[in-house]
């Protein structure tokens, strides 16, 4: 007989909670990625070799410490992103569920995805600038760091220095990234799935499925990674002489092309993938312990 779960209302706030629990050991490979993404604007000189490169660079120059910058954005992203996202996604495939319980097909699970994370990553956006921004900080001179000490330090001195719309500078290609995340992630898992099962070496377990998902990581980190620059670089920059660096994500594309190279569009590739497996697995694994709790000391009080 299978556990009690907490009813789907409940799961919503668990499962935030959840990828705020994974997002503590993920951090730093954040705070990498976004460090390679915003070096060598402008030039093709590399300011980090590799990733391992910028880690220990980071680790050198800013102490253990300064690998978890931002942790506290990266917190609030996630209770803001993830609990809307998939509170969204509830209502609606409850809304396209038929009145005899079929659940929507593929197509409507995939729009519907698609939606919830565009609606999450538009509440989410405002976390997402302040922490490139606090992640982007260690980087630059003493004398022209913004010097957030939390992420609503952050977020007060934004709206008090900046105006609040730029809370949601960026959010075009934040929604962008989402839409093609999900939209990447449900293709190429069911594909990948259904590949490895029909090469007769896997199962339907949990190795066949951990499999999937980094496959599936893989084609979505580099779907996603384009647009995910141009959102790292529009939410960091800076207004010069008045005007904005930078004055869509389209010039960003040129830019980044033009003066960098085509495949600078994938800088941080290998942070970035690094982080949406274990990522996942670990909201996994905090999401089942947190139901457990849910059952003992909630359903079964």
């Amino acid at each position: 007989m299978r556990s009690p779960r907490p009813p789907e209302g409940h799961q919503v706030p668990v499962r935030g909670l959840a990828g705020m629990g994974a997002t503590v050991f993920v951090q730093p490979l954040d705070l990498v990625k976004n460090r390679m993404q915003l070096s060598g604007q402008g030039t093709k000189a590399r300011e980090y070799k590799t990733s391992f490169h910028a880690l220990f660079s980071i680790l050198r120059n800013e102490g253990v410490r300064g690998i978890y910058t931002g942790l506290s954005a990266g917190l609030l992203r996630q209770a803001t992103y993830t609990t809307t996202r998939l509170g969204i996604y509830t209502i609606l495939f409850e809304k396209m569920t038929s009145s005899d319980g079929r659940p929507p097909n593929f197509f409507l699970k995939a729009l519907i995805g698609m939606t919830a994370g565009a609606i999450g990553a538009f509440v989410g956006t405002p976390a997402e600038v302040a922490l490139i921004r606090m992640t982007a900080d260690g980087r630059l001179p003493v004398d022209q760091r913004r010097g957030y000490k939390n992420v609503f330090n952050a977020l007060f001195r934004i709206t008090k220095e900046e105006g609040v719309t730029t809370l949601w500078r960026g959010c075009i290609p934040t929604m962008a990234r989402a839409v093609v995340v999900n939209a990447a992630q449900l293709a190429s898992y069911s594909q990948s799935k259904q590949a490895l099962l029909d090469s007769g070496y896997f199962r339907d377990d949990i190795l066949c499925h951990f499999c999937a998902s980094m496959i599936s990581g893989l084609v979505t980190t580099a779907a996603s990674m384009p647009v995910d620059i141009v959102k790292t670089r529009i939410q960091n920059m800076k207004m010069i002489d008045g005007k904005p660096e930078y004055k869509n994500g389209l010039e960003v594309l040129v830019r980044v092309v033009g003066k960098e190279g085509f495949f600078s569009l994938w800088k941080g590739f290998t942070p970035y993938y690094a982080r949406l497996g274990p990522h996942t697995v670990l909201t996994f694994i905090f999401l089942e312990q947190m139901n457990r709790l849910y059952k003992t000391y909630v359903l079964d009080v």
